[in-house]
C-alpha cells in the first residue's frame, strides 16, 4: 500500500498540501485543506491517472467543508428548476454530497460547469444521481442503508483496498488458474464458479435452482470452496438463479466486496427480498433474512459498463454488457501481469432488443471464455422477433375480441419489461384494442428501478427518453396490482393483458392467476421465458390438459396455451454461434455450462468442428485448470 501512494506522491510538489490518504475499493483519494488546490487539480490529477493507470480523486479535508445546511441553500441556488427540486444527501467521512435529481444532466450543468460551480462554493465533492420517476421504495431503501452506513463504508472500502495494493498475501511460485463449476455446469440454474489462482479466490456468480427442490443450492461444501479465503464474489445479473443466495453468504461470515452494476444491486436486492416474503407465505423456513440483504449492499461495489478496475492483487475486472436484462454484464477479468485474460459472460443476448443493446463482442485480450448455452440445442431456432410480436398481438386480438383475459407469466426482471414496451407499441399504433394492462407486485418494483437507469438502456431508447421525453413505462395503459382486493377485482373484470411472476410458475400471482383462468376457454395463457423441466410452466408448455397442483387439487385446462421462444434475453443456437464467431480477439478455448446437459454437449461439438476451438462442457463439481 505504501508504495502505491509513494508513487502517487512523487507527483505531487508540495507534499504539505496532502493531509490524508486513503483507499476506495481500487481508487486512491487524496485530502487536503487547501482550496485552491482542491479546484486546481485536474492537470495534476490527470498527469497522475496516464502514468500510474490508477483513479486517483483529490477532496477536500471534511473539516474544511462548508456547513451542511449551507451547502444544501448553495446547491438550491445553482440547480435550475428545470432539473426539478434536488434531494441533497451528505456523506460527511469523504466529503461527498450526493444530489438526487429527476433531471441530473441538468445539475450537471454543460461540460460539468454547475457541477465545478458546487465544489467551488461549497468544497464538497458533488455525485449526482436520477431521481426514479416511478416511486422505489426499493432504491430508497438501499440509499437510506448507504447513507447510515457512511462510517462503515469508509472503513470497508479502505480494507479492499489494502488488499488490492498491500501485494501477494500467498507464496508466489508457478502462476496457474483453475475453475472449479459448484453449480450451473450442464444444468440451468445455481449458476456458481470458483475461479482461482496463485494468489486470488473469486466466485462468479452464486445462485439458486428455484426450479429445484432437491438440489437448489450450489456445492458450497466442495473441498476447494473457503468462504474465509474467499477475495471477492462478481454478480452478472439480478435473477435469482445467478445472485440468489449472495445473501446467504454474509449471513455466514462474508465480510469481503461483491462486485455489479447498480440496476443489479438495486434489482437483485428487490429479488431477494421477495424470495424472503415468498417463502415466509407458503410457510417455509427462510434462507436468509432482511439483515444479510442489507450486508450484500453495505458491501457492494457497483461499476459501470468498461470501468477497469483492481480486485485483488493479481486480477482486474472489466463489465461489459450482456444485453440480458437491466445491468446485466459479462465479466472480462485480466489475471496476472499478463498471464491471461477470461471472459464470463453469465446469461447473454446477441440481439438488439427493444430494451437493450447486443451483447458485446470486442476485448482488449482473451484466451479463455465460459459462455451460457440455455438455448444452445441444434433445435432452438426461435421465430425472428418480429414474427413473434405479431403472433402475440394475434392472440391478445384474439381472446379480447372473446371477451377473455391474457396472461403473461413473466420473469420480473428484463422479459416483463420487454413485453409491456411491445404492448405499449402496439396499442399506441391501434394494433390491439386498448385495455388495461395490469402489473402485478414485483413487475412494478422492477419497472421502477428502469426508471432510474435509462444510460443502460439502448440507443433508440435513450433517444426516445432523453430527446423526445417519452418514456413508454410511463404509460397510463399500465395498471399496478398491489393488494388482494385488486387482484381479486382484476379477476372479476372485463377483458385485460396480465403480468405477473413467477415465469416459469413455481409461485406467485401467476399460479394464483392461472387456477381463476384455466376453465374458461376464452381466456389465453402466452408463456415467454424458458420453462426449467418440472415446472407448472413446462408442464403446459407440453400442453398437460390435467394439472395436479401441491397434491391438492386438479385443474382441467380449457383456457388457450401458448409459448413463444423468440422473446427469450438468452441468445439463440444461431446466435451464440454469431456471437463467438465474431468475438475479437478469438479465443484459444471456450467453456459450455448453463444449460440443460444435452444443449451445452451439443454446442460445445459444433463450435469445435466450426470454429476450430477448443471446447469443454464440465459438469458440477468439476475443475478446470485453465492455464
Amino acid at each position: 500500500m505504501n508504495e502505491i501512494l509513494k508513487e502517487v506522491l512523487k507527483y505531487i510538489p508540495d507534499k504539505s498540501k496532502i493531509c490524508d490518504s486513503g483507499f476506495e475499493g481500487a481508487n486512491i483519494v487524496l485530502y487536503t485543506e487547501d482550496k485552491e488546490f482542491f479546484l486546481g487539480s485536474n492537470g495534476l490529477i490527470k498527469e497522475i491517472v496516464d502514468n500510474i493507470k490508477k483513479r486517483v480523486e483529490i477532496r477536500m479535508s471534511p473539516s474544511k467543508t462548508l456547513d451542511q445546511e449551507e451547502t444544501e441553500k448553495e446547491i438550491e441556488k445553482i440547480a435550475p428548476k428545470e432539473a426539478g427540486k434536488p434531494h441533497v444527501i451528505f456523506d460527511p467521512q469523504r466529503s461527498i454530497v450526493i444530489i438526487e435529481a429527476e433531471k441530473p444532466g441538468l445539475i450537471i450543468g454543460k461540460a460539468g460547469e454547475l457541477l465545478k460551480e458546487i465544489k467551488k462554493r461549497t468544497s464538497w465533492s458533488p455525485l449526482v444521481k436520477r431521481t426514479p420517476i416511478i416511486r422505489s421504495t426499493i432504491i430508497e431503501k438501499i440509499r437510506q442503508v448507504l447513507y447510515e452506513n457512511n462510517d462503515y463504508r469508509k472503513k470497508f472500502l479502505n480494507k479492499v483496498g489494502r488488499r488490492i495494493y498491500d501485494g501477494w498475501v500467498r507464496e508466489k511460485k508457478n502462476e496457474w488458474i483453475k475453475a472449479s463449476f459448484l453449480g450451473g455446469a450442464r444444468q440451468v440454474g445455481r449458476s456458481c464458479i470458483l475461479l482461482q489462482t496463485q494468489e486470488s479466490r473469486i466466485l462468479l456468480d452464486c445462485g439458486i435452482d428455484i426450479a429445484s427442490e432437491k438440489e437448489p443450492f450450489p456445492f458450497l461444501d466442495a473441498p476447494e470452496f473457503n468462504l474465509n479465503e474467499l477475495d471477492a464474489i462478481i454478480v452478472t445479473h439480478s435473477h435469482l438463479d445467478h445472485c440468489g443466495l449472495v445473501p446467504y453468504l454474509y449471513k455466514l461470515g462474508y465480510k469481503g466486496p461483491v462486485y455489479m452494476t447498480l440496476p443489479t444491486r438495486d434489482i437483485s436486492s428487490l429479488l431477494a427480498l421477495d424470495y424472503i416474503s415468498v417463502a415466509q407465505k407458503e410457510g417455509n423456513k427462510t434462507l436468509y433474512t432482511s439483515k444479510d440483504v442489507k450486508e450484500m449492499v453495505k458491501h457492494c461495489i457497483p461499476l459501470g459498463y468498461e470501468e477497469v478496475t483492481d480486485i485483488t492483487p493479481d486480477v482486474r475486472l472489466t463489465f461489459y454488457n450482456a444485453g440480458h436484462t437491466l445491468g446485466s454484464a459479462m465479466c472480462h477479468l485480466h489475471i496476472g501481469n499478463g498471464l491471461h485474460n477470461l471472459l464470463y459472460t453469465g446469461d447473454m443476448n446477441y440481439e438488439l432488443s427493444n430494451l437493450l443493446a447486443p451483447a458485446s463482442t470486442k476485448f482488449p485480450r482473451l484466451e479463455t471464455a465460459i459462455i451460457e448455452s440455455t438455448y444452445g440445442g441444434k433445435d432452438d431456432i426461435p421465430p425472428p422477433r418480429e414474427e413473434c410480436e405479431q403472433e402475440l398481438m394475434r392472440i391478445v386480438n384474439e381472446t379480447i375480441n372473446k371477451k377473455g383475459k391474457v396472461l403473461l407469466p413473466v420473469l420480473g426482471v428484463g422479459r416483463s419489461q420487454e413485453i409491456m414496451l411491445i404492448l405499449e407499441k402496439a396499442m399506441r399504433n391501434k394494433l390491439i384494442p386498448e385495455v388495461p394492462i395490469y402489473i402485478h407486485g414485483m413487475v412494478w418494483d422492477v419497472t421502477a428501478i428502469h426508471t432510474t437507469y435509462p444510460d443502460f438502456f439502448n440507443n433508440n431508447m435513450k433517444k426516445q427518453i432523453f430527446h423526445h421525453d417519452q418514456n413508454p413505462f410511463l404509460s397510463n395503459i399500465f395498471k399496478r396490482v398491489g393488494s388482494k382486493k385488486e387482484m381479486e377485482e382484476v379477476i372479476n373484470g372485463g377483458p385485460c393483458v396480465i403480468l405477473a411472476t413467477s415465469g416459469m410458475m413455481v409461485a406467485g400471482p401467476s399460479v394464483e392467476y392461472f387456477k381463476e383462468f384455466a376453465s374458461n376457454n376464452r381466456n389465453s395463457l402466452v408463456l415467454t421465458c424458458y420453462q426449467g423441466p418440472g415446472t407448472l410452466g413446462r408442464r403446459l408448455e407440453n400442453q398437460e390438459k390435467e394439472i395436479r397442483i401441491n397434491n391438492t387439487e386438479t385443474i382441467s385446462v380449457k383456457m388457450d396455451v401458448y409459448a413463444i421462444k423468440g422473446f427469450s434475453g438468452h441468445s439463440s443456437r444461431t446466435q451464440l454461434m454469431n456471437f463467438v464467431k465474431r468475438l475479437n480477439p478469438k479465443p484459444k478455448k471456450i467453456i459450455i455450462m448453463h444449460g440443460e446437459s444435452s444443449k451445452c454437449l451439443d454446442l460445445a461439438s459444433s463450435i469445435h468442428k466450426l470454429a476450430r476451438i477448443e471446447t469443454n462442457a464440465p459438469k458440477n463439481l468439476e475443475a478446470i485448470r485453465i492455464r
